[in-house]
């Protein structure tokens, strides 16, 4: 788990007045927001019980703490320390799906559902943001980068798929349980 103390301290721009400035920002506040979603993963984990939707949690807090790894990589391969631009997108995803599963705490169908769905936005966002990135370092030139940016968003990509393919049997368990409550 990430600590506060192992986090960087954040990164003071006053001013973007360039492509160099506005991509150091993003991937600031990109670094920001895979910290953030790799502490939601780990607090979010003992609270799945679907067998699918646990291992491929299990397995994206690994990809995520290599993907926190890679962004350092851009930062050094750009000639600078890892930083954080406080990112108020993932902040407010995170602070959402922890309401959204403390409502549906008390219906475990429910829960796994809300969480596949939340983890679902958050990759959404997570792919957008690394298509920017890299559109980004491809004008400036910056081929290692680029390279490091592909391979984060080909793992964001792939979760989304997985998501999406184990969401129908979550939806149904529960709709399930949705209808016996009913009666």
């Amino acid at each position: 788990m990430v600590t506060a103390q192992e986090r960087p301290a954040p990164l003071a721009i006053a001013k973007i007045t360039n492509l160099e400035d506005k991509f150091l920002y993003d991937t600031a506040g990109m670094y920001d927001a895979e910290i953030r979603f790799l502490e939601a993963l780990q607090l979010t984990l003992p609270h799945i019980q679907n067998n699918q939707l646990k291992s491929l949690f299990e397995t994206h807090i690994r990809e995520t703490q290599q993907q926190i790894k890679n962004l350092e990589q851009v930062f050094s391969a750009i000639g600078q320390q890892p930083t954080r631009v406080n990112c108020d997108v993932a902040a407010g995803a995170v602070s959402d799906g922890q309401k959204e599963m403390l409502l549906s705490a008390e219906t475990p169908s429910l829960l796994e559902l809300t969480i596949a769905g939340e983890q679902a936005k958050v990759e959404h966002l997570e792919v957008i943001s690394y298509r920017c990135l890299i559109q980004v370092a491809e004008q400036m030139g910056q081929n290692q980068v680029v390279e490091l940016l592909r391979q984060n968003l080909q793992q964001e990509e792939q979760t989304v798929q997985k998501l999406e393919q184990c969401s129908p049997q979550l939806l149904q368990e529960a709709l399930s349980t949705s209808r016996s409550a009913r009666r």
